[in-house]
């Protein structure tokens, strides 16, 4: 259909276009795309068997939505890739303030137009993209925001007495007449403003003042909300709970491949860092872990969540920081060091909510914390596991590197801003290190070999077979026991 051959409710006619309610227009359009196996949520993962079907379902029950989850769960973005479910464009009577369906009006100016001007009266199209409105529930918000009021100045220009329905300025619900209408943080909403949304969730019904008025809005809302607003700042009244048809409740990804595409997809990231820093893969994994096991944490309120966008800006910071030590150093081109995500921590403090033994410890310590106990958990993935028991006659794969650290006197230095060659050769000194990566890591690339190689040693701190200073300009590495025993 050619719309831009159609301009009059006449033409619309002719071309024996069918209206339908947005419900229905969303139900249509998700029947096609899984009857075709197509993506119906573009960009959103980890929710394939969890969150998406049971969302389709609602869609397809012509059901209002609730999404139920911590902060950084995809709420907001499952809300705007919806539209992707509606039709192109739709017409709509030129001039009509709530987006009059031409075959349904129910406007007073629409109804009029259309009286006196019948199969001539003036079409205007829609596109999806505008169909789609969004308002933060805030204690600020009147119902006059929402819903509508009484506009004096409208009435004085016109004329009019406030008994005229004209003078009623509409807000935004009506305003959004057949678009999807979202309304973030709903507990937020002070009650007696949702109490004004019970009718026209049910009933289609809108009451502004003194006015009856008999406003069948076409609108799909979806509501997002997080359990942690329940007790702490409001809650969503009952009633308003038993008109929302489907409640559906957001996590966060269950696995660190999920986590990891997530984080790539949505950070934003420059060519020219893209071609100047290279992040080994066991950099992205230990990003994801950190985020991980921040959400186990003691020390970290679980009630309050730990965003997806923690590891976004993480990734972020990281890049940056081996960016910025690059530039300082000369260096064209520089990978990625487990001592460059000391650069992190800035990303995890503003983005955790302690507890009060958290507080005690201090944000920046539990954020140092929670990348040594990330090094931990994968370090058990790929070596094998310390024995924290043995007998004195056994060897471990690790008493080499232990003993090398033994017979360094004055330690063993890392310094942050290094060159890439210096930060190598400096590695490469640990001879038994190339031994231990030999037996149990013998497919790394040689760029990936020198972050494994301080991540070994990261691990054998956690595991104290090794101890670990952090000083300003970088990091020394001992032999826990060997300065007691030489007397130093």
């Amino acid at each position: 259909m050619e719309i831009k051959n159609i301009k009059t409710f006449g033409d619309l006619k002719k071309a024996n276009y069918k209206s339908k309610s947005i419900k229905d227009e969303l139900r249509d359009n998700l029947i096609e795309k899984i009857k075709n196996n197509e993506t119906t949520f573009e960009g959103v993962h980890g929710y394939e068997n969890t969150v998406i079907p049971e969302l389709e379902r609602a869609i397809l029950s012509r059901h209002n939505i609730n999404l139920l989850g911590l902060r950084g769960q995809a709420k907001t973005r499952l809300a705007r890739l919806m539209l992707n479910l509606l039709d192109e464009y739709i017409p709509y009577v030129e001039g009509s303030e709530i987006n009059d369906d031409p075959f349904n009006p129910i406007s007073r100016y629409a109804k009029e137009l259309i009286k006196e001007k019948e199969n001539d009266t003036p079409i205007s199209w829609l596109h999806r993209s505008e169909r789609f409105a969004e308002k933060l529930a805030t204690p600020d918000v009147t119902v006059a925001d929402i819903i509508g009021d009484v506009d004096p100045i409208k009435a004085a220009n016109l004329r009019l007495s406030y008994a005229d329905d004209r003078v009623i300025h509409y807000g935004m619900i009506p305003r959004a007449n057949r678009c999807v209408f979202v309304i973030n943080e709903l507990p937020d909403l002070q009650a007696r403003i949702q109490v004004a949304l019970f009718n026209i969730l049910q009933e289609g019904d809108v009451q502004i003042r003194g006015f009856k008025l008999r406003l069948p809005l076409d609108i799909q809302f979806l509501f997002t909300a997080n359990p942690e607003d329940y007790t702490n700042r409001g809650s969503i009244v009952t009633p308003l709970k038993d008109r929302i048809g489907s409640q559906i409740l957001t996590h966060y990804p269950n696995d660190i491949g999920t986590a990891r595409q997530i984080t790539e997809q949505e950070a934003k990231v420059l060519e020219n860092q893209k071609k100047s820093v290279v992040v080994p893969d066991l950099a992205k994994d230990l990003l994801e872990q950190i985020v991980f096991e921040a959400r186990d944490s003691e020390y970290i309120d679980a009630k309050s969540g730990v965003s997806a966008r923690l590891s976004i800006t993480a990734f972020e910071n990281l890049l940056s920081t081996a960016e910025r030590r690059a530039l300082k150093a000369g260096d064209e081109k520089t990978t990625i060091r487990l001592s460059d995500f000391v650069g992190v921590i800035p990303s995890i403090t503003g983005k955790v909510e302690l507890v009060y033994e958290g507080e005690q410890e201090g944000a920046a310590v539990v954020a140092y914390n929670l990348i040594g106990e990330a090094v931990k958990s994968l370090f058990e993935n790929l070596f094998p596991k310390i024995e924290k028991l043995k007998k004195q006659e056994e060897e471990g794969p690790y008493d080499d590197v232990v003993s090398w650290f033994f017979n360094q006197k004055d330690g063993f230095e890392l310094l942050d801003d290094l060159r890439d060659k210096e930060y190598k050769s400096i590695l490469d000194a640990i001879a038994p290190l190339d031994d231990l990566l030999g037996e149990y890591q013998s497919n790394l690339s040689k760029a990936d070999s020198y972050f494994m190689k301080e991540f070994v040693l990261w691990a054998l701190v956690e595991h104290k077979l090794l101890s670990k200073f952090r000083f300003t300009e970088g990091t020394q590495f001992k032999d826990p026991y060997g300065s007691f025993i030489s007397g130093i």
